[in-house]
């Protein structure tokens, strides 16, 4: 795996690259050796953030995690993308085993140890909610949102017909989901 580590609001000496490259190699037996990571450092506020993407043949590993220390950060950021690997790496073995043959080869270019694939459920759904999806604009499913106290909100958009979805971001703002086809 090759490595490249950015540094925004920091410095990024040899010794950091060596940790970081150290921690990565945890987790490096699980993508093929031709993969770039890319590993984003940064510093504000005495709050360090790391953020690691890795392409894994048309979809994306990727998570960030705010800490005080560089180094514990980043050991929750590797952890994460570990667990992401083998839950998708047993999704593809599932679909194949159900006769999907289409997820053969891109289950085949994830390169994950079986013992690392324990016959423990995927997902556990706890709950199913239905309800109707009303037309409104995005503003309007904002307030929607707001009033029922979730950081999401599935709506038909009045223009297109189509539906779509306002989210909540980190940072107070909110986004907005739409399908494209």
């Amino acid at each position: 795996m090759r490595y490249n580590i950015i540094g925004k609001n920091i410095d990024v000496w040899d010794k950091t690259k060596e940790m970081v490259e150290k921690k990565m190699d945890r987790i490096a037996k699980l993508f093929p050796a031709d993969t770039e990571a890319t590993i984003t450092l940064s510093l504000e506020k005495q709050v360090a953030t790391v953020e690691v993407t890795i392409p894994m043949n048309k979809r994306y590993a990727r998570a960030e995690v705010q800490d005080a220390d560089m180094t514990a950060a980043m050991d929750k950021t590797v952890d994460i993308l570990e667990g992401q690997v083998v839950r998708y790496k047993k999704r593809m073995r599932t679909k194949i085993r159900n006769g999907a043959d289409a997820y053969a080869a891109e289950y085949a270019a994830i390169l994950v140890p079986e013992e690392d694939l324990d016959d423990e459920p995927l997902v556990k759904i706890e709950k199913v909610k239905r309800f109707a999806v009303k037309p409104m604009d995005a503003e309007e499913a904002v307030m929607e949102m707001e009033l029922v106290g979730h950081s999401f909100f599935v709506f038909r958009d009045a223009e297109t017909d189509e539906v779509s979805v306002v989210y909540k971001r980190k940072n107070g703002t909110y986004g907005l989901i739409e399908p494209e086809y």
